[in-house]
């Protein structure tokens, strides 16, 4: 048999075909393409060269793995004939219509046929319905493409979550794949970070912590633990450390409040596979969709934290306590660190940053040491917890334990009760089948019915008086200010932290005598000294 007579098989199965089996495996279309082809090859008499599939690949792109392949071996001259089960199976791109069948093939001396719609790239008359057919085949896939991006819409609108993994801390509900819930052990780490965060220790450091204990990274945490395919594109082979990044996502995704946000970025269209970020104003969000991993508060707490620069000194912990709240008194601009001129060059104070670099005709020194300007915010900080902690606060915050562990109490209470009320409906309704079936006789299911009715009645009393008596005990917590709240981790402290820095004040301006004057974030409180 001559060479001209050898014939590339192409069978392609696209993402949008509804008789596909799972990824991976030829489905019931790709077979029927293949034994379509085989027919018609061995009909004309052409020696089958190779068979070329595609399965789950779009008809709009060249960049399919044996499309690829096929266009490998078409130059290297293993065969000159191309059977396709019809045009669009080779492509739906007009432009690689012309550049293939129009172009390329012919230089290379290749014949396309389609069996079922007649193509035939030898039969010179049929090239306009070829082309004709080409924009029918891109106008149906630009026409699908919009049917698709507007049933996506509504979807991201309605708060199903559509992306292709979950974000760390979370599974696909069994159940129901566009719905989220909670994987423990990655939740438990996200909210360490956050705690960690809130404890004054950088992004940077976090990392380090979770690398140092041996925590997987997300995506090593998805593939060993979670036994997921699952691949970042940004992570480098071999990395094993968190890092600045990954942190920085997790405190600023807004799904651990248990909202879904979609529509980040869009293909810039159907034919073209780049993704365009789109502006805030355009992302869908949806509230509420799926269990929250971390209290809206603590979310809140964590973004007004991000605003201030929180930058470390290597080595130098005391340092960074100030660092982005310290403020000239007269220019307004931050301090600087001062270190001692001679010696091991410590760190002893913070000067203004305007007299550091212009010299004193632009401002003075404002010099403050670092030790006593300790004393005196930790100072005002116990004068301020004095004014705003009163004796009802105090009995409030011994309560604190008692009404969690209450509300604990409340709600597995609750659960069990749903869960009786559910197994009994369930009960009932068995019942009704087996008199259906004439398992049981009327009278039986009358007296069973009535039986299951009334301890139906009963469960849903006492779970309503449950829920009063917790809807009470929530009342009673809920009048506290929010600083009381804030407050009764620094009662009686001892030691100025990072953390209460950042949690309770707003800045520090240093007066040119060394005075500071401390503005908190709570009630727009001011203290000087």
């Amino acid at each position: 048999m001559t060479k001209r007579n050898k014939a590339a098989l192409y069978l392609r199965l696209s993402k949008e075909d509804k008789d596909k089996l799972t990824k991976g495996d030829d489905s019931a279309s790709i077979q029927n393409q293949r034994l379509l082809l085989t027919d018609y090859a061995l009909q004309h008499d052409y020696q089958i060269a190779d068979i070329y599939s595609d399965d789950d690949e779009s008809g709009l792109f060249d960049t399919r793995p044996d499309f690829e392949r096929m266009l490998t071996d078409a130059k290297l001259g293993k065969f000159n004939i191309v059977i396709a089960k019809s045009q669009s199976r080779f492509s739906r791109n007009m432009e690689h219509v012309e550049k293939y069948l129009h172009r390329d093939f012919p230089n290379l001396g290749i014949r396309f046929i389609g069996v079922t719609d007649g193509a035939d790239t030898f039969n010179r008359g049929n090239k306009k319905s070829r082309q004709i057919n080409g924009l029918v085949n891109e106008w149906y896939c630009e026409d699908l493409s919009q049917n698709i991006r507007s049933a996506f819409r509504a979807k991201m609108k309605a708060g199903q979550y559509l992306g292709a993994s979950c974000p760390y801390g979370y599974v696909k509900d069994p159940g129901d794949h566009n719905h989220l819930i909670i994987d423990e052990y990655a939740a438990g780490v996200v909210r360490r970070i956050y705690q960690l965060y809130l404890k004054g220790y950088g992004k940077a450091k976090i990392g380090r912590i979770l690398t140092e204990e041996g925590i997987p990274i997300p995506s090593v945490y998805k593939r060993e633990s979670l036994g997921m395919n699952y691949y970042n594109p940004r992570e480098k082979e071999g990395t094993k450390g968190w890092s600045y990044q990954t942190i920085h996502t997790i405190l600023n995704n807004e799904v651990y409040i248990g909202t879904v946000v979609q529509n980040k970025s869009n293909n810039l269209s159907y034919k073209d596979k780049k993704h365009i970020k789109q502006p805030e104003e355009k992302w869908i969000r949806a509230a509420g969709m799926h269990e929250p991993v971390i209290d809206p508060d603590t979310f809140r707490r964590v973004q007004e934290r991000q605003k201030t620069r929180t930058k470390e000194v290597k080595g130098d912990s005391t340092a960074s306590v100030f660092t982005g709240v310290i403020f000239c008194a007269d220019c307004k601009h931050a301090m600087v660190r001062m270190y001692e001129r001679r010696g091991e060059h410590k760190f002893t104070g913070y000067c203004c940053r305007t007299y550091k670099t212009q010299g004193k005709k632009q401002c003075s020194r404002h010099a403050v040491n670092d030790r006593q300007l300790q004393e005196a915010v930790l100072c005002s900080i116990q004068e301020e917890a004095g004014k705003i902690l009163t004796p009802e606060d105090i009995h409030y915050l011994s309560r604190i334990q008692y009404i969690c562990d209450t509300e604990r109490n409340y709600k597995s209470q609750i659960t069990h009760l749903e869960k009786e009320i559910e197994r009994r409906e369930g009960y009932k309704k068995k019942t009704y089948q087996s008199y259906l079936d004439d398992v049981i006789s009327k009278e039986e299911y009358v007296s069973y019915a009535k039986e299951y009715e009334t301890d139906i009645d009963s469960l849903k009393e006492k779970l309503e008086h449950l829920k009063e008596q917790q809807d009470e005990e929530s009342r009673r917590g809920s009048g506290c200010d929010e600083w009381v709240e804030r407050f009764k981790d620094y009662i009686n402290v001892e030691k100025l932290t990072r953390e209460m820095v950042l949690e309770l004040i707003k800045r520090i301006e240093v007066n040119e005598d060394a005075s500071v004057s401390i503005f908190y974030k709570f009630r727009n409180s001011y203290a000087g000294n």
